[in-house]
């Protein structure tokens, strides 16, 4: 029923905001039970198709789907396969490059701002507060800001989906928990880089600074993971 819904939004043109008729004249349309149209709605809405306003006045209307509820269903999907941080950084050294190229001249000052304030917290040493998998994951967020920014939606939402997997994978946690040195301070290299290239507008050196960022953080990231499988190994 979910699906015959969203085929009748296509065809009425509905858009964004747009509210669906209430749930009698539905049932009218699709010629089912209330049961059932409240049970395809709510599923629509589970997918982020429509928002959903309980009571009088209330009722559905169409939804965008945001990229966190797109990169979670992703997510879903590359977590019942067989993932590794080898694979992720082949996809990662394809996509990343081009994504931060096409988000040049695309940065808003609240988003240049954001990535000045990643830099600094990456900066800080860990403490309490502050603990080595925080400011790893702020890293990533640099990551994000710029598919934000970049305008070739399918390069921001892979891109995205990747850097989700590197905050989320078993094996990244871990090594997020006590990080090799070289780790946190390349990407504080490279990302004090990018920034300058960005501002400067310089759309080809980020997409090289960005490719050689990648491929060191592939570097380390895999070195570390073999030394904890190998530490697993030796410990059973």
């Amino acid at each position: 029923m979910a699906d015959h819904i969203k085929r009748w939004i296509m065809s009425e043109g509905l858009t964004k905001g747009s509210a669906l008729p209430q749930e009698k004249e539905l049932m009218s349309i699709f010629g089912v039970s209330r049961g059932t149209i409240r049970e395809a709605l709510t599923a629509l809405e589970v997918q982020g198709l429509v928002s959903i306003r309980p009571g009088p006045g209330g009722g559905a209307s169409v939804a965008a789907v945001s990229d966190e509820t797109t990169v979670t269903m992703l997510s879903n999907y590359f977590f019942s396969q067989n993932i590794t941080l080898k694979g992720i950084y082949e996809a990662r050294k394809l996509l990343e490059p081009q994504m931060a190229e096409a988000a040049v001249g695309h940065l808003t000052d609240d988003q240049m701002e954001q990535l000045r304030y990643s830099i600094g917290f990456c900066a800080l040493e860990p403490n309490h507060d502050k603990g080595s998998r925080a400011l790893r994951l702020s890293e990533l967020d640099f990551h994000d800001i710029l598919a934000d920014a970049c305008p070739n939606r399918v390069l921001a939402l892979f891109s995205k989906a990747i850097n989700s997997l590197l905050k989320n994978l078993a094996v990244a946690k871990k090594i997020y928990e006590a990080p090799p040195d070289d780790l946190g301070q390349g990407a504080r290299v490279y990302h004090a880089k990018l920034y300058d290239a960005l501002e400067a507008g310089n759309a080809t050196e980020v997409r090289e600074l960005m490719y050689q960022h990648v491929v060191e953080a592939e570097r380390i990231m895999v070195a570390s993971e073999a030394v904890i499988e190998n530490r697993f190994i030796l410990a059973e």
